[in-house]
């Protein structure tokens, strides 16, 4: 695939008001994303936070997700400088970065993914210009990779205005469960108090033109819809794990 295009059509598609869905996996295993890259998504986040999967492991599973033309992106674990300069070496069009609270340490992570002169990311070969014979094109992915700043903490709904005008931001993902523990109100969806800090991020991210999204953890096509009908433009359908689990149980 090629991955720069990739990039600029979810971009181009998100700033026009349109909808990307994509998926999320934490199977450390080429089969599986070649799976999850043949299924229509147009993008997978390879979970380095939660799922067991190493730096090492990243080349093939974006190998094996390119074959399918899905873009890979990393969802990271901390927003480091080594972590984004892996992850995108490694073949990823962008990051997505938990737990953003300011808007300082979401333009860090920014400069972190890009090379100079737009940041300050190591610039070197790598399998994501193919070891050198792309280098030249690949210098203008390097300069704009996709960034998504995931809303997860009560602190974030608070910064959420400085949050969403950094520059180079192309969508927040909610958090849902890490957003409501930091409420004190752990997976309770439903009480008041989150779906009011659920609405407020909602209506800010459409105040600023920012794409907002979420994560409809259980594969259900009606949940998808609901949000999409509410709002939503970047959503992640479920998980490899959540998916494998559901169905085996099915009889």
């Amino acid at each position: 695939m090629r991955r720069q295009i990739a990039i600029q059509q979810v971009r181009k598609n998100l700033q026009s008001g349109g909808i990307s869905v994509g998926s999320w996996m934490q199977i450390p295993h080429p089969s599986v994303a070649e799976i999850m890259g043949q299924s229509g998504y147009d993008w997978v986040a390879i979970d380095m936070e939660h799922g067991s999967i190493a730096h090492h492991q990243l080349p093939d599973l974006c190998r094996a997700l390119e074959l399918g033309n899905t873009l890979p992106l990393a969802r990271i674990v901390e927003g480091t400088s080594k972590e984004c300069k892996q992850s995108l070496d490694a073949g990823c069009g962008g990051v997505i970065v938990p737990m953003v609270e300011t808007g300082s340490q979401l333009s860090a992570v920014r400069n972190a993914c890009r090379w100079p002169p737009s940041g300050t990311r190591g610039v070197g070969f790598s399998r994501a210009n193919l070891f050198g014979q792309h280098f030249g094109s690949y210098q203008d992915e390097a300069q704009s990779p996709l960034l998504i700043a995931m809303i997860e903490h009560c602190r974030a709904v608070q910064n959420l205005d400085e949050i969403l005008v950094v520059e180079g931001l192309d969508a927040i993902l909610i958090g849902p469960y890490d957003l409501s523990a930091s409420m004190g109100l752990t997976a309770q969806f439903e009480h008041p108090d989150f779906h009011g800090a659920m609405i407020q991020i909602l209506e800010k991210a459409k105040q600023r033109k920012v794409a907002a999204g979420i994560h409809v953890v259980q594969p259900s096509k009606q949940e998808l819809s609901q949000r999409i009908a509410e709002g939503y433009q970047f959503l992640a359908y479920s998980i490899d794990a959540v998916m494998l689990s559901t169905t085996a149980k099915q009889n």
